[in-house]
């Protein structure tokens, strides 16, 4: 889609300006670039950018071509890693239209994020509006295969031009969108965790809760140690006892007992509040499940899993939306959950929460918000 030189008016006075790219994908090359998009690794013509000063506040705001940013070597992010980000769909629904689910929620997030690593907070519409209006410009960009979505990614880094411990002055905020498939490749029917006894996420008092990419840097060295040993993703204890389970490397989990009834982990500072996490709990709950916020011990799991008692678990978060869990290694043993492949209730709450975010099913909540 070819942008015309727009303003528009936001809250407070500011104004996006809408920039045409000089030499935008061909149709053509976009089509075959959606054919099989991966997932992160295809990504559409342009950006929404804004920033920040002391001195101005938030100021020039814009959908723009995607583009590299000119950094000097000193600013904040390099070295002392004041940045955030988010991670989001939109999704073509039935009738040619587009959406996004729950987006007020990331909105929220994002500036608990931002408080959290001392940023300056970026207005809530703000936030909403230049997400709405990338996705208006790249909706061409959302594969039309089965699961195809366009994920998007609003990030704020420090930009600030200084070597000294402190916050920020200075901020780039920014949406990138790429075009996406499904998150987990292969043709097993459940994903396997190697459970960390060695390495944590995160502590009490720490950063846990916000969405920092120093979270994800922590999860690697962990999640290398699950590839190297065969397993598709690291499950992450608490840092006091190492005993609690906590959540995968960049997912919340649940589990499902012989009663129907649902456990997860509760939020305390340390894990993050995912937003499908959240989704998943209302749509349980009003099936009349009981949803318990609770700790629940690896040990215990074991012991579970062997009786019987623990029937399913699963993974959940925005990239792969809710990912079904069949084994998991706890030193040298392992133990598969249930069948070792994707139980019914987890089947069912997948389907019911796609469905929703497809528009293909009622949505009785007001997640879906609509664009065009």
């Amino acid at each position: 889609m070819m942008l015309d030189q727009t303003t528009s008016d936001m809250p407070g006075q500011l104004r996006f300006v809408e920039l045409p790219h000089p030499s935008p994908t061909p149709p053509a090359e976009r089509a075959a670039r959606l054919e099989n998009p991966g997932f992160g690794r295809v990504f559409t013509d342009h950006m929404a950018t804004i920033r920040y000063s002391e001195a101005q506040g938030w100021y020039d705001a814009q959908i723009c071509p995607r583009a590299p940013f000119q950094m000097d070597p000193a600013a904040g992010v390099l070295h002392y890693a004041q940045e955030i980000f988010e991670g989001m769909k939109a999704y073509r629904l039935p009738d040619g239209g587009t959406a996004l689910f729950r987006p007020r929620a990331n909105a929220r997030r994002f500036r608990a994020s931002a408080e959290r690593m001392a940023m300056v907070p970026l207005p809530e519409e703000l936030f909403l509006e230049s997400v709405r209006r990338l996705v208006k410009v790249e909706r061409d960009w959302i594969p039309p295969i089965e699961g195809g979505s366009l994920y998007l990614r609003p990030f704020m880094i420090a930009t600030e031009v200084f070597l000294g411990v402190k916050p920020s002055a200075e901020y780039i905020y920014a949406v990138i969108a790429s075009s996406v498939g499904a998150y987990f490749k292969g043709e097993a029917p459940a994903v396997s965790l190697w459970v960390s006894q060695e390495f944590t996420r995160s502590a009490p008092g720490g950063t846990g809760a916000a969405k920092c990419g120093g979270n994800y840097a922590a999860s690697l060295v962990a999640q290398t140690e699950a590839t190297r040993r065969g397993h598709d993703q690291v499950l992450f204890l608490d840092a006091v006892e190492r005993r609690w389970i906590e959540e995968l490397g960049g997912m919340n989990i649940f589990f499902v007992f012989d009663d129907g009834s649902i456990r997860t982990p509760p939020l305390g500072g340390t894990i993050l509040a995912g937003i499908t996490r959240d989704s998943i709990i209302q749509l349980a709950r009003d099936r009349g499940l009981t949803v318990a916020e609770t700790p629940y011990a690896i040990d215990q799991c074991q012991a579970d899993a062997a009786s019987g008692r623990l029937v399913e678990a699963f993974a959940c978060g925005t990239a792969a939306v809710v990912t079904p869990i069949g084994r998991m290694t706890l030193g040298e043993n392992e133990f598969v959950i249930g069948s070792g492949g994707p139980g019914q209730l987890t089947q069912s709450i997948s389907q019911t929460l796609t469905a929703i975010q497809r528009g293909t099913a009622p949505d009785p909540y007001g997640w879906v918000d609509r664009i065009d």
